[in-house]
């Protein structure tokens, strides 16, 4: 993690740099590399600008020079534009001349495979030792609107005259910066900050969004996420953020089925790369929009505010069919549209206003004029019954873009988030309520989408209280066990040590060793070579006298040797059978992008199916788990569905906390891990079945990876 005094330096010679050196400048204006030199001097660059060409005494009015290290001043900030293969001789004249900060627009590099990554690797290693900062490769630069220091190839940088504005970005998508710019000053919203940052050899998204909580000029912060390449020090950055009250609203690619990860275990295939995501973003206190447009457009409906303490909306329109579309998205989303209280209803009649306890607030033409519409507003405002309003305008905001002063504007703003969706394309009417500080929405869809976006905000979660005595008990259980794939006996053994219960289980070798745990009961091939032992035909069930443990147990080893003979069988595991009101799937995985995961769903042989699960970084705290629990919708069974018996919902929580541990395991790094199903009894929970892995001494892959 950078000090405040780094911070400070890589954001003055990143943003506001006295002298820019452009690597590679062509005098040829139909070229990519004649770009940056006239963007700089469109938006009023006041430094020097040095083009670097060795064949060019002179490009376009400013002198130029053979390398860097031919130039006779100090140079802040390079942007180097020449063949990759030449890029890292250029770092070395970087290091030479004393550079502090290198954009790097040439690709070539980490994205072009394993070469590409190697010479990248070995660039960052010369611009380290010699005290260079890399933005890049393969991104189109760094914009400073305030400051008026644009360094960029983007195109959309020469056609645009740039707003200033409270907004900053960071895009791992440099053509995506451009199109945010356009679209967003379309709307008159202006930007402090963006940048592109191509393939993070050094400086990453987390550290800018540092420099950005830094920046006085920035007041929200949004994020065009493609993947998490530092998710620590990210999230780091999202705390401290929110701690000085700028929210950072992100919306990140990768969110349908092919983005997936493929694991050892159900949790890997159950909790994908969405749920993770979620998961980061939830924890780490960001505000995470869907829609593209909502990116930009959430900001205005959220800056001065705080996470809200429910998910309930309160709609007031003048045309139904508009807001209904509005209503419909929020729906599918789970936010609730609340109507307005009896004591709202009084206290409006009172005024001369009838409204309904409907949870649309209808008013149709002739029934809005005058003080109606912000006296409505005004009590929705000032209630406690809803978190956020939306007003819905329909054709008058087109045909009279003056009619939102009297019908918003006049009302009383501030108290919480309001936002307004205009049926027709009325884009003089959304100048205005931006002016006026309102948060302005085109589409139906961004509109709900922002408003379900700030409903989900909460605030960072705070770290969970550890049971060292706990963690203890889990070291001493891991030093003793194998790296690699644990069977389900020596899992167990782990997992117990957490405090989690099992059936009652022993090992037997054949059908002849005795068993004492009792009828009924399960067999179960035991092998860390088979994880999922009902797929391989590995698991008899309902066995009632010790004839039938016998034929089941020989016939399974004599069966499973043949048919999987590269496996190791290390015995049949022998278990009392359990009931319980339902079956539950705890797991736990090391994302390779995130870190520590747990999860918990609706389980059994049905895991992959539905039924609903949670995610969340891990560990979490009992009142995290019970907040998981809560959200599965297939645990309607456990909450006493239908008159039928309650299952233990705290004993299940006190195990989803107990798994989650693993993420604080120092004897040896835990990569998943997974109880399916742990059985959930109307007093306290029993698992019936374990898998665990643990990194192998040579560096097993973190789980999902496939590198």
């Amino acid at each position: 993690m950078t000090t405040e005094a780094e911070r400070r330096l890589l954001a003055a010679a990143l943003f506001n740099p006295r002298t820019v050196a452009l690597v590679g400048a062509s005098a040829d204006t139909a070229k990519l590399a004649s770009r940056p030199q006239r963007v700089l001097r469109k938006h009023g660059f006041t430094g020097a600008i040095i083009p670097i060409n060795p064949g060019r005494s002179e490009i376009n009015g400013d002198r130029a020079y053979p390398n860097l290290t031919a130039v006779p001043g100090a140079i802040d900030h390079a942007f180097i534009m020449v063949p990759a293969a030449a890029v890292p001789g250029v770092i070395d004249d970087c290091a030479a001349a004393g550079v502090r900060v290198a954009t790097i627009f040439s690709a070539g590099f980490a994205e072009t495979g394993a070469a590409g990554r190697a010479t990248q690797r070995r660039m960052v290693e010369v611009a380290r030792r010699g005290g260079v900062r890399l933005i890049g490769p393969n991104c189109l630069g760094v914009v400073n609107v305030t400051g008026k220091a644009v360094l960029s190839a983007n195109a959309v940088l020469e056609t645009e005259t740039l707003l200033p504005g409270p907004l900053s970005l960071v895009s791992q998508s440099g053509s995506m910066m451009g199109a945010i710019i356009s679209r967003a000053q379309e709307r008159g919203l202006g930007f402090s900050k963006l940048v592109s940052v191509g393939n993070e050899c050094d400086v990453g998204v987390g550290e800018l969004l540092d420099c950005m909580v830094d920046d006085p000029d920035t007041r929200c912060i949004l994020l065009f996420l493609e993947a998490f390449r530092d998710a620590p020090r990210l999230g780091a950055a999202a705390r401290r953020a929110y701690a000085a009250g700028k929210p950072v609203i992100a919306f990140k690619l990768g969110r349908s089925a092919v983005g997936r990860e493929i694991a050892t275990t159900h949790t890997g295939a159950i909790a994908g790369a969405d749920d993770v995501a979620a998961a980061f973003f939830r924890d780490n206190g960001f505000i995470r929009v869907q829609n593209f447009e909502a990116l930009f457009e959430t900001a205005q409906l959220v800056t001065g505010h705080r996470p809200p303490k429910g998910k309930r909306v309160a709609v007031v329109t003048g045309t139904g069919g508009a807001a209904a579309m509005v209503i419909d998205q929020l729906g599918l989303a789970g936010i609730a549209v609340v109507p307005p209280t009896p004591q709202i209803i009084a206290d409006l009649a009172a005024q001369g206003i009838e409204v309904t306890d409907a949870p649309l607030t209808d008013m149709p033409m002739g029934r809005a004029e005058g003080s109606v519409y912000p006296t409505i507003i005004n009590a929705l405002m000032e209630s406690d019954h809803c978190d956020v309003v939306i007003n819905v305008q329909g054709s008058t905001a087109l045909q009279q873009p003056d009619s939102v002063r009297t019908r918003v504007l006049a009302s009383r703003l501030g108290r919480k988030p309001l936002a307004v969706f205009l049926g027709p394309s009325a884009g003089t009417a959304l100048g205005i309520l931006r002016e006026g500080g309102v948060a302005g929405f085109r589409t139906p869809e961004a509109c709900a989408d922002a408003v379900r976006a700030y409903c989900e905000w909460r605030a960072p979660a705070p770290p969970p209280q550890i049971d060292a005595a706990r963690v203890a008990a889990l070291d001493a259980a891991l030093y003793a066990a194998a790296p690699g794939a644990l069977n389900e006996a020596t899992a167990a053994a782990v997992l117990g040590g957490l405090g989690i219960a099992f059936a009652a289980s022993q090992v037997v070798h054949s059908g002849k060793d005795p068993v004492t745990v009792g009828f009924p009961a399960v067999a179960k091939i035991l092998s860390a070579d088979i994880p999922h032992k009902t797929e391989a035909g590995g698991v008899v069930l309902g066995i009632t006298d010790a004839a039938a443990l016998k034929r089941a147990v020989d016939d399974m080893l004599a069966r499973i040797a043949k048919a999987m003979p590269q496996a190791q069988l290390d015995g049949v595991l022998v278990q009392r059978m359990e009931q319980g009101v339902g079956e539950v799937i705890v797991g736990f995985r090391r994302d390779r992008d995130v870190g520590p995961i747990v999860m918990v769903g609706v389980g059994g042989i049905l895991a992959e199916i539905g039924g609903g699960h949670a995610v969340r970084l891990a560990p979490v705290s009992i009142e995290t788990a019970r907040e998981m629990i809560a959200e599965v919708p297939g645990f309607a069974v456990l909450r006493g569905y239908r008159n039928r018996p309650a299952g233990d919902l705290e004993s299940l929580a006190q195990a989803v906390h107990a798994l989650s541990l693993l993420a604080c395991a120092t004897a040896q790094t835990v990569l998943e891990a997974e109880i399916n199903p742990l059985l959930v009894k109307t007093k306290g929970v029993v698992a019936v079945d374990a898998l665990l892995v643990l990194q192998s001494p040579a560096g097993h892959p973190v789980a999902g990876d496939k590198s």
